[in-house]
């Protein structure tokens, strides 16, 4: 299982980019299973890693907002394969142990017991170039080249000292911002294949934030991220194992560039939810297309189908390989960090809500809920996919609201077990926010 990390779907050339910046990916896809509006229900790092690791919603795995720790007794798909008699082993970006730069102590891996090389945070504790993970016994690993290479060495490292059959989970950094530079940083001589004329996708055409000064680096960053995964792959070939493999590729959230408002994600607009998502291997239907909106509360318990195990009960999510599916085409989305809000995303709409009190909009970090919501986005995905137009409020709209309005109840009621209640916008003031 691959993660990237804050990787915007419409880079990938299977899922429409005209870059042509992830020859890799492309072909898993052409290979395998593409779900073209796969959503995250959580987008930031840590509450949504917990999420793929779990197939439970981030109020459920105590990780509702990032730095906060797994909760105790969470059970990820490391101890789900391992009892069912694989070897488990992570490299890289984990998130869900809330130690920040010291290592993370065995108790705290989420079951991955036979390769460890990791860090909590490491978009604080390195650099794009150099800096170090730490190894099972908490010793440092040091490295000196590009970050997203560095990591696919200890994952080639992890293929070929884990026994079959194992389940290894490779969490890579980029292409996310590095945080103490505030900047996206591509390898060397990347960036400039991209700055006289690059891709500016619809949602970021005409607004403000800082995407023209940074698509040159991002895309550099996801052409080498590729080339990473292109090595992984490989390895497989080499150690004799690909075609018996099954290889999950997806992100944690994506990007919208500080276009909406200040953030580069932490909000339900699709630039910030809808990620990247790939399954390829023996028994996914080759070259099959998932069109309909999906959830990443999903993915454990796909992953797991697709190797022939059991879903466990406890998971809210179900495989996305059974033709029965009762949620395809809609998605839950909690938000924290920058808000309180919630969001369900269908095929053709997009309702979001928020608290509307200062910790609720702006500061977002006070709660994990809210017993009162207030509707603050909703798209017509269908004719404004790249949600230019806002039509909260509008009186026209007032029944497409309360439709969606009763789902994301449910979602709540269902989720979090909790009854708030959602008005629809009514304070022109609250609509400036």
């Amino acid at each position: 299982m691959i993660v990237t990390d804050q990787h915007r779907w419409d880079t990938v050339g299977a899922h429409g980019s005209p870059m042509d910046l992830t020859p890799n990916i492309d072909q898993l896809a052409a290979e395998g299973l593409r779900f073209d509006n796969a959503v995250t229900p959580q987008p930031v790092c840590g509450s949504s890693q917990s999420v793929i690791h779990t197939g439970r919603y981030a109020t459920e795995t105590g990780v509702w907002r990032h730095s906060l720790p797994l909760a105790d007794g969470e059970r990820t798909l490391a101890h789900y394969f391992a009892e069912n008699g694989y070897e488990t082993g992570f490299v890289g970006s984990w998130h869900l142990a809330g130690t920040f730069d010291e290592p993370v102590p065995t108790s705290h891996r989420g079951g991955y017991e036979d390769f460890w090389i990791g860090a909590d945070v490491p978009e604080f504790m390195t650099q794009p170039t150099e800096g170090m993970l730490f190894d099972e016994n908490g010793e440092p690993v040091t490295f000196d080249k590009y970050r997203a290479d560095a990591f696919a060495d200890f994952a080639i490292d992890a293929i070929e000292t884990l026994s079959e059959p194992f389940f290894l989970m490779v969490g890579f950094l980029e292409p996310h911002d590095q945080n103490d530079q505030q900047t996206f940083v591509a390898p060397e001589g990347y960036a400039e294949r991209y700055r006289n004329n690059p891709y500016v996708p619809p949602d970021l055409r005409d607004r403000p934030g800082n995407w023209f000064n940074e698509l040159p680096d991002y895309y550099g960053a996801v052409e080498r991220i590729d080339e990473c995964i292109g090595r992984l792959t490989d390895t497989l070939a080499r150690t004799g194992v690909r075609d018996e493999t099954i290889v999950a590729f997806t992100s944690d959230h994506g990007c919208h560039f500080r276009s909406r408002p200040g953030e580069y994600k932490r909000t339900c607009h699709d630039a910030s939810v809808h990620v990247p998502a790939v399954l390829h291997g023996p028994g996914i239907d080759a070259g099959r297309v998932v069109e309909r909106t999906v959830s990443l509360v999903d993915w454990a318990p796909t992953i797991l189908d697709a190797a022939g195990n059991d879903v466990p009960e406890s998971m809210h999510g179900h495989s996305l390989l059974d033709d029965d599916h009762p949620r395809m085409g809609e998605a839950f989305i909690q938000l924290s960090g920058s808000e309180i809000g919630r969001a369900i995303r269908t095929d053709r709409w997009k309702l979001g809500v928020s608290a509307p009190t200062l910790t609720g909009w702006r500061g977002g970090k006070a709660e994990k809920s809210s017993d009162h919501y207030v509707e603050r986005y909703l798209y017509n995905l269908a004719r404004d996919p790249a949600e230019q137009v806002n039509l909260v409020g509008r009186p026209e709209y007032r029944a497409v609201f309360e439709r969606l309005r009763d789902r994301l109840l449910e979602y709540i009621r269902d989720v979090e077990g909790e009854d708030p209640t959602i008005d629809p916008v009514s304070n022109p003031g609250y609509q400036d926010y």
